[in-house]
């Protein structure tokens, strides 16, 4: 199992210092990765929750992350496909280059339909969309000259230089649907689950995915399984997953291994406990829990 750290990306923690202290304090203790997210816009009474009230974008912090960091994997969870992929595949490939190749890919379909209207996107058939969109992707990351004649997408024919190096990312699906698992299965080289997952549900999801790829002819051993671990530290334990002392979120963790988990990262900023708090209580718990479940 490998262990990552979700960044202060979103409520009052979420400044350049910590940033940068939460990035380099996890390098140093071992964590595989640096996990961030997106959320575009929050519409006015929306109750989605004071997570995604305030949140800087994902890969402007990831590449800040990236000039004060070494060895740490660099990972988005996801971005959304209602951005236009061309302009996506230049920013992935120049922050995988810049990084020296530490960045995972996390995409997702997108289900709010302000963000949609926001970026002039259409919401209807996503995931045809979302399968289009990986192709776009790739192509421009490969190929010399990149042409494409799709049902959402047009690129005449035009280098797309440079190319990511020391290679394209690899790229996550997210999504609980069986049609969504399975698109993972075909196309990506990793699923990703979202901050509402349930977790007793993830050996079932990892399952079929196996079956889908067993389909395909490609190999489960290579493929990623990652959990967004919602931790919320608390004093004493509770019944749901990655809650209560940390001496019970380190067995979930074993648990979600044992389920066919390859990957979880913590992150205490889905806690709406802990995304309400003042910027210094919020720095002082999660650098405490940054040191209690390291790997």
């Amino acid at each position: 199992m490998r262990v990552g750290f979700a960044v202060p990306q979103s409520g009052p923690w979420a400044t350049p210092g910590n940033m940068r202290r939460i990035a380099t304090r996890a390098e140093e203790l071992g964590y595989h990765e640096l996990w961030t997210f997106q959320r575009l816009l929050y519409p006015v009474g929306h109750p989605m929750g004071p997570t995604y009230r305030s949140v800087h974008d994902p890969l402007i912090t990831l590449a800040h992350l990236a000039g004060v960091t070494s060895r740490i994997r660099l990972g988005v969870a996801v971005i959304n496909a209602y951005v236009q992929p061309v302009l996506l595949a230049k920013q992935l490939a120049t922050l995988q280059t810049v990084s020296e190749g530490r960045l995972t890919a996390g995409l997702g379909l997108g289900w709010l339909p302000e963000e949609f209207e926001a970026a002039g996107v259409d919401m209807e058939r996503r995931g045809r969309r979302g399968e289009e969109f990986v192709e776009v992707l790739r192509k421009a990351w490969a190929d010399d000259v990149v042409e494409h004649s799709g049902e959402f997408y047009r690129v005449p024919p035009s280098h797309i230089d440079p190319k990511p190096v020391p290679g394209p990312p690899p790229i996550l699906l997210g999504g609980t649907a069986e049609v969504a698992l399975r698109r993972a299965g075909r196309l990506a080289d990793g699923w990703v689950s979202s901050s509402r997952e349930d977790l007793a549900a993830v050996a079932g999801r990892v399952d079929l995915i196996k079956a889908t790829l067993a389909e395909s002819g490609r190999d489960a051993a290579a493929f990623r399984f990652v959990c967004r671990g919602v931790t919320q530290v608390r004093a004493a334990d509770d019944d749901r997953p990655l809650t209560g002392t940390y001496e019970k979120i380190r067995r979930d963790v074993d648990g979600l291994a044992a389920s066919g988990v390859t990957d979880v990262f913590h992150d205490l900023g889905f806690d709406r406990e802990f995304v309400t708090l003042d910027a210094k209580e919020a720095m002082r718990r999660a650098e405490e829990a940054l040191e209690a479940l390291a790997p």
